[in-house]
């Protein structure tokens, strides 16, 4: 396994991060997965003979169930293990049980970490923006919970790109400690963080580090032109995501999958992957598995190679429409692009006929 420091941190990282959505599988989310105890036990021995010692949870995963079970799972090895959890999202009837706001965070951190079984997680994310709580509030907050010892580092997901900046130009004032990550949703289908996120982070120091890659269930290989989800699946099972933009696109990108995946004599999801886990300014990637067979399959993905054809052949098939100001820049001023973004500004000259 590739370790990579997280952001402008000394914190090293794996560059797959094994995700617990499908621990538990309580309170609604069923569909996600129902891994026990001891099977998320072997799952957690598995990833840590692989090199994956990092593990991503949520309060929101089956409200609070996934934390238990992976608590129960690293129980007597803490210190072979680096630990993520997150709030945000409403939990509760109470108006002050969600958003990025002191009372919450302080409730939620106390509430995680008993759930765990440990005194301190050592990357702790705001699940979401909250344009409600002022950004002073959230970012105070979180530094304090790093000098009590509750956390290690924190980072934020799913925020915009001017919220993102905002949030770590008035973390950089003196007394503040800013966020290390930003954890988003990235796919071969789903490329929007292309416009702004992947180069904000990486311009800002902030790691990208991408939830689920297979577009939450849209690219296990059991999906396609004539295939129809399995019931026993997320997107078979009532999953209200991700929001589709094109159902075309969709099959395109997954027709480009099969191709490469016969030439690897490989899966789907395992090309998904690979695709994603060598693109521009991505960071670690969270990969999920409902059962040993499939978390066995995925962490294999690591080893495979796909050649500059191959990974061109996936990316053409679903290139981000050049939207305003990225038209312009491409076809007016693309030398003048940050190097972060140039690999996205040439796909847009691409698009246009611009290219050669």
């Amino acid at each position: 396994m590739e370790y990579i420091n997280l952001g402008n941190s000394g914190l090293r990282v794996p560059k797959y991060i094994l995700g617990t959505i499908p621990f538990s599988g309580t309170n609604g989310f069923e569909a996600a997965g129902n891994v026990k105890e001891d099977e998320a036990r072997r799952m957690v021995d598995m990833s840590l003979e692989a090199g994956i010692n990092m593990f991503d949870t949520a309060n929101l995963y089956s409200e609070g169930d996934s934390e238990r079970v992976l608590g129960a799972a690293i129980k007597g090895r803490r210190d072979e293990v680096l630990i993520n959890s997150k709030t945000g999202f409403q939990l509760g009837d109470g108006p002050n049980n969600g958003g990025a706001s002191r009372i919450n965070i302080e409730a939620s951190i106390d509430r995680s970490l008993q759930r765990l079984g440990t005194d301190y997680l050592d990357l702790y994310f705001v699940h979401l923006w909250d344009g409600q709580t002022p950004v002073e509030e959230t970012i105070e907050t979180m530094t304090n919970l790093i000098r009590k010892g509750k956390i290690r580092y924190w980072g934020v997901s799913n925020y915009s790109g001017w919220a993102l900046a905002r949030t770590f130009t008035v973390a950089q004032q003196p007394g503040y400690i800013p966020p290390i990550t930003q954890q988003i949703y990235y796919t071969p289908e789903a490329r929007e963080s292309e416009y702004e996120l992947l180069p904000a982070g990486t311009e800002l120091g902030i790691g990208n580090m991408i939830w689920s890659p297979l577009g939450e269930g849209l690219l296990n290989g059991k999906i396609g032109r004539n295939k129809t989800a399995p019931e026993n699946t997320r997107q078979g099972g009532g999953w209200s995501e991700p929001y589709v933009q094109d159902q075309e696109r969709l099959y395109k990108v997954i027709d480009a999958l099969e191709e490469v995946a016969a030439n690897h004599n490989a899966s789907v999801p395992q090309i998904a992957y690979a695709w994603v886990r060598d693109r521009p300014n991505v960071g670690p990637i969270v990969i999920a598995a409902r059962n040993e067979e499939q978390l066995k399959e995925n962490i294999a993905s690591f080893e495979i190679k796909l050649t500059q054809e191959e990974h061109d052949l996936i990316e053409s098939a679903a290139r981000p429409v050049p939207i305003y100001p990225l038209w312009h820049r491409a076809m007016s001023s693309f030398e003048k692009g940050s190097p972060a973004e140039m690999t996205y500004l040439q796909g847009y000259k691409q698009s246009m006929g611009l290219d050669g």
